[in-house]
């Protein structure tokens, strides 16, 4: 009797499809049961702030200061902001907010024009009840407390995002969203 070549072939291959699950079935429970990380593989920083104003690391860091502490900061370094890295700053809010006049909102309103606008205003986007009920205007001391702690300044918010990490990044940012305008709003002197 001889095999001839398909058969063999056949043969071969469901050896080794049978080697490869009995082996690969093992490998993948060795690397799932069992095993559990030192430490998460990317931890967020916290944004916090240490006595002289910068950033701290989570570990090492007082508390964070409150929404109006930092507004009063964040003001005072208005008039010397830098837009432009402001600009490259907004680059992490895109993934929620479009900056362009006229362009419909995503997950977040549409920030064109957003200095001095009424605060849960934007047309088509369904604010929460907690920031329809704020009422007022965003004013560049509202925009930095929100800034600053979303959800420490209106608990209910949708708004996921912790904050930026320095009160010089929200003044910066401040600064380009006041350029978001036909009429850019000046920065205070």
């Amino acid at each position: 009797m001889r095999i001839d070549e398909f058969e063999f072939i056949k043969i071969a291959g469901a050896v080794l499809s049978a080697l490869l699950l009995i082996f690969g079935t093992r490998t993948i429970i060795d690397m799932n049961v069992g095993h559990t990380p030192e430490k998460p593989g990317f931890t967020l920083p916290a944004p916090t702030a240490t006595a002289g104003g910068g950033a701290a690391t989570a570990e090492a860091a007082p508390a964070k200061e409150t929404p109006d502490e930092a507004a009063k900061k964040v003001l005072a370094l208005l008039p010397k902001a830098n837009a432009e890295n402001g600009k490259a700053i907004f680059k992490k809010c895109h993934s929620c907010h479009v900056a362009e006049k006229g362009k419909k909102p995503t997950v977040g309103p549409n920030l064109w024009d957003v200095v001095n606008r009424d605060r849960a205003s934007y047309p088509g986007f369904a604010y929460s009840d907690a920031m329809k009920s704020k009422g007022g205007k965003w004013t560049f001391e509202e925009l930095a407390r929100f800034i600053h702690s979303p959800k420490t300044y209106i608990p209910g918010t949708k708004m996921v995002f912790a904050g930026l990490p320095s009160e010089s990044d929200e003044a910066d940012v401040i600064a380009y969203l006041a350029t978001l305008a036909d009429t850019p709003v000046p920065l205070p002197k």
